[in-house]
């Protein structure tokens, strides 16, 4: 009689901030799982990792909140916290329970889960905090613990490549670290230290190998991704290398307005992987409140650097972070905001309420904005987010984006349909054939093309959003390699577009339109 076998030990993730603690996260758990490791809920879990945030007091507080809740997980798993918080507070996290085990330096994070769990898991690649002592010293700030980024080719990217059922399509890659900006809102720097890069190699490597794997698109991502340099390359030429490993779509994550020279620009631009969407913080839409916050530009410069961009990437979508609330803001400030955002035209807007953050110059600021004036005002911006977001994809009526397609869900009529991401970061849904709903394969991480048409049942104010259907009858294997070359339909192949998927409920049309031919 055959015995039953143990189940691997399973590992839950909490992640919590910004896009390169996820490509972080994500690196931890191909180290895991290479190593035997489940990758489960938290409700099955034997440990939880939680990689906290502590950009803001809310970000703090969101962070312990999160380990609180992993406490009291019915199977009283390990908590593992790291992260920007764990770098700054291991003390007061540690404090929090007695199966808390606190990990500041990153990289030891697989072997620590590993020991408890009883697996052979060693440290990971790039993705130690850095001991700092070039930063200014701030005596109730002490600096983070660990390694830099990896600046040796010879370690490479991970062994274990991040592709598969337990990763999204879209893998973020770790280009860069740390900051030394001290904007005057942000305890970055000091949880992650002085601006380091990654070495070229490594990440030709890892991007490779994320190809070679089937990983349909790759984002460049690091705290301050515009400060990359190794061995004498620069932002530019990091794009141009990744774009020439034949990666189907390259996307950068945030970057900051005075790194976007006519260089990158002109780059991006002439790179068909590129994708048509950036984003850029402006923060405010005030050049007094820009001076309060530090940030190093005005709003004019703002402009004509998008500008710069428009001309060299026609049809740029630009999302943007906005800031509300910021100590000393007026009215009249809060104005110029909503006025900066009409006329340069974002296609979505993240709307932030200032949280003081302990410890920053700006939670000393005279002029602390009322809670209630900061939600006013938050809601003013999203307001135009909204609309603005809808002027944007009702121009789209009438394209053919392309579409990965990343996962399935049901449309507005609760048929199963896929959703993915176009180009311009706009969300898709593309309807099943009758021939693939019946098929048990899934066309994840695939691409299609999508003609974006006007909804034939349309609510009355003709408002639009971001999700489309298209007939998928042809779809190949996900995540084999030979999904990277974009799928195209051929002309006279039926499409149908849908307007769904907006937040606001009183904007949602509910169905689908008729079929649609691509041209």
């Amino acid at each position: 009689m055959d015995t039953p076998s143990t189940p691997a030990p399973a590992v839950a993730f909490t992640t919590l901030g910004c896009k390169v603690n996820h490509a972080e996260s994500e690196r931890i758990i191909a180290e895991l799982l290479a190593a035997g490791a489940r990758i489960t809920g938290p409700d099955e879990a034997d440990a939880i990792v939680v990689d906290t945030c502590t950009v803001t007091g809310e970000a703090d507080a969101k962070a312990r909140k999160a380990v609180r809740r992993a406490l009291g997980c019915h199977r009283e798993p390990l908590v593992v916290v790291t992260g920007c918080l764990a770098a700054l507070d291991a003390d007061g996290l540690a404090a929090l329970g007695t199966r808390v085990t606190v990990v500041a330096d990153k990289a030891e994070v697989p072997r620590v889960v590993g020991e408890a769990l009883g697996l052979r898991c060693g440290p990971g690649h790039g993705l130690g905090q850095p001991h700092t002592p070039d930063l200014p010293h701030t005596p109730d700030l002490p600096h983070a613990p660990g390694s830099p980024c990896d600046p040796d080719p010879a370690h490479g990217p991970d062994l274990a490549v991040r592709a598969g059922a337990e990763f999204r399509t879209r893998a973020a890659v770790k280009a860069q670290d740390g900051c030394d900006a001290f904007c005057s809102y942000c305890i970055v720097p000091h949880a992650r230290g002085a601006p380091r890069s990654t070495a070229l190699a490594s990440i030709l490597a890892e991007v490779e190998a994320l190809c070679a794997a089937g990983v349909a698109e790759v984002v460049l991502t690091g705290i301050n991704l515009g400060r990359y340099t190794s061995g004498g390359v620069g932002l530019a030429g990091l794009v141009r290398r990744v774009a020439e490993t034949g990666v189907v779509r390259l996307r950068l994550s945030s970057i900051e307005p005075p790194d976007l020279t006519d260089e990158l620009a002109d780059t991006l631009g002439s790179l068909p992987a590129v994708c048509n969407h950036l984003h850029i913080p402006l923060q405010s839409g005030s050049d007094p409140v820009l001076r309060a916050m530090g940030r190093s530009y005005t709003v004019s410069e703002y402009e004509r650097i998008v500008a710069r961009l428009r001309q060299a990437m026609p049809g740029l979508a630009i999302t943007t972070d906005i800031i509300v609330g910021f100590p000393g803001e007026s009215d009249a400030d809060a104005a110029r905001t909503l006025e900066a955002c009409e006329r340069i035209g974002f296609t979505k807007l993240h709307v932030f309420r200032y949280s003081r953050r302990d410890g920053t110059p700006a939670a000393a600021m005279e002029g602390q904005v009322p809670s209630e004036v900061r939600a006013r005002r938050a809601a003013h911006l999203r307001e135009l987010g909204e609309r603005l977001r809808c002027e944007w994809l009702r121009g789209m009526q009438g394209a053919t984006v392309e579409v990965l397609l990343e996962k399935e869900c049901r449309d507005a009529d609760g048929q199963p349909c896929f959703e993915g991401v176009s180009r311009e970061y706009a969300r898709v849904r593309v309807a099943k054939s009758p021939d693939h709903s019946r098929s048990t394969g899934t066309p994840r991480g695939e691409y299609v093309q999508v003609r974006m048409a006007k909804n034939s049942e349309a609510d009355a104010d003709d408002t639009w959003n971001d999700s489309a259907l298209a007939d998928t009858a042809n779809m190949t294997a996900c995540n084999a390699p030979a999904s990277l070359a974009p799928r195209r339909f051929a002309p006279g192949d039926l499409v149908r577009a849908q307007i769904n998927g907006m937040a606001a409920p009183d904007i949602l049309s509910g169905s689908a339109a008729g079929p649609v031919l691509i041209s």
